[in-house]
């Protein structure tokens, strides 16, 4: 794969002694005002522990949920600020908002070396309306703008793009490694080159697909998406979610994965059941024996040692998308399967953000593949071939 990534980054510029505005991604889960799970706040410790280092004064901010441009005190930054600076060793001071005096008196205060954590830019509608005023806003509380927020560089917000129009711009170690990662991978993979698209609709991901079938030895398609590519190809899914409007999408895709010499994996068998809960009866049944009323849950264990087999001969895998309802055990099988198997390969293995990631990360074995990403929304982009705001606004190397 080819290196860099067509920006500057925390490495090319001398922040010793300088205000630094880092963009982050905090956005982590809440249970009753504590951290649930740090992965987000840990991925970003590199970039914040360099500039630490390096004699920066750190001023981070975030976005929380979707507070709608009011202030929410459920989605406050302030639990997250405590489980930074547990994790980072330091005191991390907060402000209690991320304009105006305290935001001021914050940057005011940071020493070389030292944290604060901005209130959520959320709270404004300036942040998600990447208002001129409210970037400008911010681009006055420090010298240099880091992003290393990879989870929102698809979003223009004022934050992720808007700030890089008042200060220089470039890019922290976590969207500096994402980007490599996603975009080398995709633009110069090493040969073959497999990926696995699973999750629940076609639709969400043919953008993903277009761009990757020329790059591709093998595409394997599994979640709910292969329904379908299973009608489309004459087979009665039953009581199966399937997009109607998009069956002829799906012959488009496997005719032209045919004249490209694409190789295309679809299920052999399912697990099914008559509705989608946690006490389901499941079944396991042949594709080609399929009870009407049952839907497909998960792939069954013939398609997953089909795929394994698949995807043995590989150098390169990318994977996006579950092959089941992973979130109930009956339907689990095949999504925790997969991350064993990729687990165990002797190649390149990059697993796109959102749910696939949650698979790989329940599964204890993320330190076994190449790459994880923390960005659903921004890796499935980057999937498609797309330049994302928050890397675009970037200086360039």
């Amino acid at each position: 794969m080819t290196d860099g990534i067509g920006k500057r980054t925390v490495r090319d510029i001398d922040v010793a002694g300088e205000s630094v505005l880092l963009r982050a991604d905090l956005n982590v889960p809440l249970d009753n005002g504590a951290v649930a799970d740090d992965t987000r706040i840990r991925e970003s410790l590199p970039t914040i522990q360099y500039l630490v280092e390096n004699g920066a004064s750190v001023l981070v901010c975030s976005h929380l949920g979707r507070p709608k441009g009011e202030r929410n005190p459920d989605l406050s930054l302030a639990p997250v600020a405590e489980r930074l600076a547990e994790l980072l060793g330091e005191p991390v001071a907060f402000a209690e908002d991320c304009i105006g005096p305290p935001a001021v008196e914050a940057a005011k205060a940071l020493g070389r070396g030292e944290v604060a954590l901005l209130e959520n830019l959320r709270f404004h509608a300036g942040e998600e309306a990447n208002d001129r005023v409210f970037a400008a806003t911010l681009g006055t509380l420090a010298h240099v703008y880091v992003n290393d927020a990879f989870g929102a560089a698809h979003r223009a917000h004022a934050s992720t793009a808007g700030v890089a129009a008042f200060l220089p711009g470039v890019a922290g170690l976590l969207l500096e490694k994402e980007v490599r990662y996603l975009g080398s991978l995709v633009a110069d993979p090493p040969r073959p080159f497999a990926a696995i698209v699973g999750g629940a609709k076609v639709s969400t991901k043919i953008a993903a697909i277009d761009h990757l079938l020329p790059k591709l030895d093998r595409l394997l398609v599994g979640g709910g998406m292969a329904n379908t590519f299973l009608k489309a190809s004459g087979v009665d899914v039953g009581a199966s979610l399937v997009e109607d409007d998009l069956l002829d999408m799906a012959r488009d895709i496997l005719a032209r994965a045919g004249d490209a010499g694409v190789t295309v994996s679809l299920p052999v068998d399912a697990v099914v059941a008559t509705g989608l809960s946690a006490d389901a009866h499941a079944e396991t049944v042949p594709i080609d024996a399929f009870p009407p009323d049952r839907m497909i849950l998960d792939v069954g264990p013939a398609t997953l040692a089909a795929f394994e087999a698949a995807l043995s001969v590989a150098a390169a895998v990318v994977w996006n998308g579950p092959l089941g309802v992973f979130e109930l055990d009956q339907f689990a099988g095949g999504s925790f399967g997969l991350a064993r198997a990729l687990a165990e390969l002797d190649a390149t293995t990059v697993v796109g953000g959102g749910e696939t990631a949650a698979v790989v990360a329940r599964s204890g074995l993320a330190e076994r593949f190449t790459h994880v990403s923390t960005g659903g929304g921004a890796s499935l982009e980057m999937l498609e071939g797309r330049e994302l705001p928050g890397v675009a606004a970037l200086l360039d190397a």
